[in-house]
């Protein structure tokens, strides 16, 4: 079965195509009087059971109430001629909000934040001592405000990050990859591979682009339970799950053109208390940040950029010391 290709923020994002804003309160209205429909009987041929449950999977149905999502692991060095090397902890969480389009089809509203933690201590960092540089660099953290994307019965676009990606496919059904999994649960395989222009030139940014290009990959695996898929009550289903991703060095690494990249490994799931499931520290940091961090979005509002794209909005190019150069693997030719 040919998978949707659906990124992180798919999972957890894609915008498609925006409605106004003014619709909204209406939506919210309508949501809010009366259940929300959608199929639950299990059919994997069926376009319409696989965007409605990717739609209670990946967000909430009631538009009265927000889904929480954590993400947690641990993000690697990889370069030719040593072993991979860990670097630091990943965690961080979503806020989403989902309303009912007049189609039928759902928009997502999101919001994310992710924090990178000593490997040792687990504390939250605020400068890291890169090994590969041997330097200390400010930890910029993953704000994402917005990721708004549609699921619809169609497979959606690949991201454009505010028009730098160019590809587009043909409309298809939405026809996820889905297998049954042992002890009444079914297993949802998602991926997306891409090669766009970057945000980040090496002209202007030379100690944060990694190139004239971004090569991103992110895979999936999601782990939902029957029954939950089949109860028409829950209008959110808890889900667990894996999520890698391969994409150039971090800006902040200040790694510039050096070869080689970055892997994240990391788990994922619904937080079913909400906020009151993520660490206090988490919440003290994304206050500090941006308290509107902690609500999902309640309205349509753009533009969807990963943080790739979004860094340039809050930061400056490094200056370059006198005769620096990207650090080059032991051994490197």
């Amino acid at each position: 079965m040919d998978n949707a290709k659906l990124s992180r923020r798919e999972s957890l994002g894609l915008g498609a195509v925006a409605i106004g804003a003014a619709t909204i309160p209406a939506l919210a209205q309508g949501a809010r009087s009366s259940n929300p429909n959608f199929v639950t009987k299990i059919d994997f041929k069926n376009p319409i059971w696989n965007r409605d449950t990717y739609a209670r999977m990946d967000g909430e149905l009631d538009v009265s109430k927000q889904k929480v999502s954590r993400i947690n692991g641990k993000v690697y060095g990889v370069r030719d001629h040593e072993k991979v090397r860990p670097l630091f902890i990943m965690d961080g969480f979503s806020v989403v909000r989902t309303i009912r389009l007049p189609d039928g089809n759902f928009r997502r509203l999101l919001k994310e934040m992710v924090f990178y933690r000593d490997i040792e201590t687990g504390k939250i960092m605020e400068t890291w001592h890169n090994p590969y540089t041997n330097e200390d660099v400010k930890v910029v953290p993953i704000a994402n405000d917005p990721y708004n994307y549609d699921i619809r019965d169609t497979k959606p676009q690949p991201p454009s990050y505010g028009g730098l990606n160019k590809e587009t496919r043909k409309p298809e059904p939405f026809l996820l990859n889905w297998t049954d999994g042992p002890d009444g649960t079914l297993i949802l395989e998602t991926g997306i591979d891409l090669f766009y222009p970057a945000a980040l030139q090496p002209d202007k940014w030379p100690r944060e682009a990694a190139g004239t290009m971004n090569r991103v990959s992110e895979h999936f695996l999601f782990f939902v339970k029957r029954k939950d898929v089949e109860n028409p009550r829950l209008t959110a289903l808890p889900v667990t799950g894996s999520w890698s991703r391969i994409t150039p060095w971090l800006p902040w690494m200040l790694m510039g053109q050096a070869p080689g990249f970055i892997n994240y490994f990391a788990s994922f799931g619904t937080m079913t208390n909400g906020l009151a499931g993520l660490p206090a520290d988490m919440i003290a940091a994304a206050k500090a940040i941006n308290p509107g961090f902690l609500e999902a979005p309640k309205e349509d509002y753009g533009p969807s950029l990963s943080s790739l794209e979004n860094y340039i909005k809050t930061q400056k190019p490094a200056p370059v010391p006198p005769g620096w150069t990207p650090p080059v693997p032991p051994g490197a030719k």
